[in-house]
């Protein structure tokens, strides 16, 4: 069973936020996590239909590669999570599977009345982003759907790392503090979780 979930959500394998990624996973492993990763763009994940069968059980009618990353998040004591900003929001590969977690939505606030799992409550989350602009609220939209998409899932979102201004493929390498900081964030999600674990 994996300690943490790493979803690498850009559409270029690897794209600045995957490099952030991979040094997050890294720091992780190095804290003694065991680390489960999965590139949407490599995956069938369609978007939600609305076909709204979650409400008979809270899971989803359609039959994909989202229930095999569902099932390790549900497992799992922390998530890390990574996209790109287009347009203000995250890449077409992450909603899709965020959309999708509606039926974990569902499952908590219809099928089960909004009832926590006691297994579930200490999860911890990380979303990792980079765009090209220098907006003043460039990740705001994307920060604010990562926290209720993970509360869906019993998820609290600890940290956001997001830099402005890294919009080729490489920027990021020209900014090793940058790549240290994620590194220093995966492996202190590791320690968390395992802290947590043994109360």
């Amino acid at each position: 069973m994996s300690d943490i979930v790493a979803i690498y959500g850009s559409p270029r394998r690897n794209g600045n936020t995957a490099t952030l990624l991979k040094q997050a996973v890294s720091g992780a492993i190095h804290a003694g996590a065991v680390v489960e990763e999965f590139v949407l763009r490599d995956l069938k994940i369609s978007p939600c239909m609305e076909i709204y069968q979650c409400k008979r059980n809270g899971e989803c009618a359609i039959k994909d590669d989202f229930q095999k990353i569902i099932n390790e998040i549900m497992k799992a004591r922390g998530l890390l999570i990574a996209s790109p900003i287009f347009f203000y929001a995250v890449s077409a590969h992450t909603k899709a599977f965020m959309d999708r977690c509606q039926s974990l939505w569902v499952k908590k606030h219809w099928v089960n009345k909004g009832n926590k799992s006691s297994s579930n409550i200490r999860k911890k989350g990380i979303f990792i982003s980079v765009g090209a602009t220098q907006g003043k609220k460039l990740f705001d939209g994307a920060i604010l759907s990562m926290r209720y998409f993970m509360e869906s899932l019993d998820i609290k979102l600890i940290k956001s790392v997001c830099y402005r201004g890294i919009g080729h493929e490489g920027d990021i390498l020209k900014y090793q503090d940058y790549l240290n900081n994620a590194y220093a964030v995966g492996y202190d999600l590791a320690k968390t979780v395992f802290k947590e674990k043994l109360q």
